[in-house]
């Protein structure tokens, strides 16, 4: 799928801004915009997703849902807006906007969204190679027009980027309570495991919870959210993010899978 080419953001919207999240932009801006080589999957395995970022009383925040319960894969969990390429789109970019628009009714081609980056890709255990897309947001107020579509999306919400690198800025949000349905733990803000991957030869991989204002921010949202913050605030998080061994990068993670999906070929034939 051919990447078109990102507009420049106007300076009127970077002065929308505080001067730190402003610089946490720039960091983004500057991010390579080069997509991997994706011709091992096929179109119906890529999929992309809409990274939107806004300003709120000095922080950088994130628009979020939470999947309907109905769904058939991953019901009731956090999700950034965004699904599968459709043969319409001409790019990720379309993809992410308009899964957006369909899931929660976000203006496509608004004025007052500006696309910025986009991110190195990552692999769902469902084999789907999602791009993030990254966006900001110069009114916020336009959030407050959005409207979930009841068969895809049980919940809107947001949540500080930040609190993905280090989760105790979450502290002054309205969280779910502690041990409730949306976050069943008995950690305060912040849960993690190791588990091996079949998907990845059994290798291990750590997951990341966050608690939120919703459903609890996990999985590869949690990953995408931790690429992004770690590039915006141009530091690590405040806890080890990875498991001993874990692989790290897409090329790493591709190969094992592009050799996995090569095998099951050679098996049915």
């Amino acid at each position: 799928m051919p990447l078109l080419a990102i507009p420049a953001i106007p300076e009127s919207a970077l002065n929308a801004f505080s001067l730190d999240n402003r610089a946490c932009i720039e960091r983004l801006l500057q991010t390579s915009r080069e997509i991997p080589d994706l011709s091992g999957y096929p179109e119906s395995k890529l999929g992309a997703v809409l990274i939107l970022l806004y300003e709120q009383a000095g922080e950088l925040r994130v628009l979020l849902t939470t999947r309907s319960k109905t769904l058939r894969t991953h019901p009731g969990q956090t999700a950034l807006p965004g699904g599968r390429v459709d043969a319409t789109d001409a790019s990720f970019i379309e993809t992410a906007y308009r899964e957006a628009y369909e899931e929660v009714g976000l203006p496509q081609n608004s004025p007052d969204i500006h696309t910025i980056a986009i991110l190195e890709p990552a692999i769902s255990l469902y084999k789907i190679v999602v791009s993030p897309v990254v966006a900001v947001l110069t009114r916020p107020s336009l959030l407050t027009e959005l409207k979930a579509e009841e068969s895809e999306v049980a919940c809107i919400f947001t949540h500080p980027l930040r609190a993905v690198l280090d989760p105790t800025v979450a502290k002054s949000e309205t969280l779910v309570a502690v041990g409730s349905e949306d976050w069943p733990y008995e950690v305060e803000l912040y849960s993690t495991s190791d588990s091996p991957v079949p998907l990845l030869d059994n290798m291990m991989y750590r997951m990341h919870r966050f608690r939120s204002s919703a459903s609890p921010i996990k999985g590869l949202t949690a990953d995408l959210l931790i690429k992004s913050a770690k590039i915006a605030y141009g530091h690590d998080p405040t806890y080890e993010q990875y498991a001993p061994g874990q692989l790290r990068t897409f090329k790493e993670i591709s190969d094992v899978v592009i050799k996995g999906l090569a095998q099951a070929a050679i098996s049915s034939n």
